[in-house]
């Protein structure tokens, strides 16, 4: 299986547009080493020609533009995706649909409870049908016992599994759990039987995800906040990681320790938000995730498994 990680951090990237923490004055004046990222969006593929996209982010024309892996091999148009995947109806993972408006149709995986997100509150849905067919819902259950296939793309077999997360804003849903608002996935490789699971929004373990977590050959896991009360200690904010269904990387429950528990081959944050300090690449922080056999995410990193 080949993972791209079209981009790493959590919303607003990396420099927030509007952020002047030390984390993003830093890394525009060259105070601090660290690298720019891009919002959360993954891309994987079991041959390396078809691809699927997981999470539509804001900057997907930026990653697409920087990714000659998804380019046509020699149309004058067109591209390897061929279908995407959304884990929720955050308005990171699903503005960047609004820029493929010029390559649909396309088919878009989705629970029910995303779908009536985005055709209601945001309907993405509604507007783009105006253009080439728009996006076509393929539903996704919210049980783990139902994994589906991408059509176009074989190799792969996609297991849903519930997170306890959060809704966006404008969801009925929102601070209201419910089966399918929120989505990590166990992707298989039917040929290798390695397993990839990428969860960037999850706010506590349980059972099912340590489940995944015990099989996975890869993790891709929430690295937003440093902190649980990250937000709250820069001033930005009044809300816990928690509060926007976040674990923190750091603390007895946090992601770090919570992968450390796991024989796990590649352990990768991704998701990772302006303020944490892990971006700075010459914090302590940043040298305590390296030290616990943990990796971070960058733009333009890819995994084989």
């Amino acid at each position: 299986m080949h993972i791209l990680i079209l981009g790493s951090a959590a919303g607003g990237g990396f420099p927030q547009w509007n952020c002047h923490c030390d984390n993003c004055a830093g890394v525009r004046n060259g105070k601090i080493k660290a690298q720019p990222r891009t919002q959360s969006s993954i891309a994987v593929s079991s041959d390396g020609e078809h691809w699927v996209l997981i999470n539509a982010s804001p900057d997907i024309r930026q990653q697409l533009n920087q990714s000659p892996q998804l380019w046509p091999n020699d149309a004058k148009r067109g591209t390897k995706l061929k279908a995407a995947i959304l884990t929720d109806s955050q308005v990171d993972h699903t503005t960047g649909l609004l820029t493929l408006r010029e390559g649909l149709p396309l088919p878009v995986y989705c629970t029910q409870v995303v779908h009536e997100d985005l055709t209601t509150a945001y309907p993405l849905f509604n507007l783009l049908s105006h253009w080439h067919g728009g996006l076509q819902h393929h539903l996704i259950s919210a049980d783990y016992q139902a994994p589906f296939e991408v059509e176009q793309v074989s190799g792969l077999i996609f297991y849903p599994v519930p997170l306890e997360s959060n809704a966006p804003p404008y969801s009925p849903y929102r601070d209201d759990i419910v089966p399918g608002n929120n989505i990590g996935l166990k992707i298989v490789d039917t040929s290798s039987r390695k397993s990839l699971f990428y969860a960037p929004g999850i706010v506590k373990t349980n059972a099912l995800v340590e489940s995944m977590l015990a099989d996975a050959e890869c993790a891709l896991i929430d690295g937003t906040l440093w902190l649980d009360d990250e937000m709250i200690q820069n001033g930005f904010s009044q809300k816990t990681g928690a509060d926007m269904g976040h674990m923190p990387v750091n603390g007895e429950h946090g992601s770090v320790a919570l992968l450390k528990r796991f024989d796990i081959k590649r352990k990768i944050l991704i998701h990772i938000n302006n303020t944490n300090p892990i971006l700075n690449e010459e914090s302590s922080a940043h040298q305590y995730v390296l030290d616990s056999g943990v990796e971070i995410a960058t733009d333009g990193m890819e995994i084989t498994i």
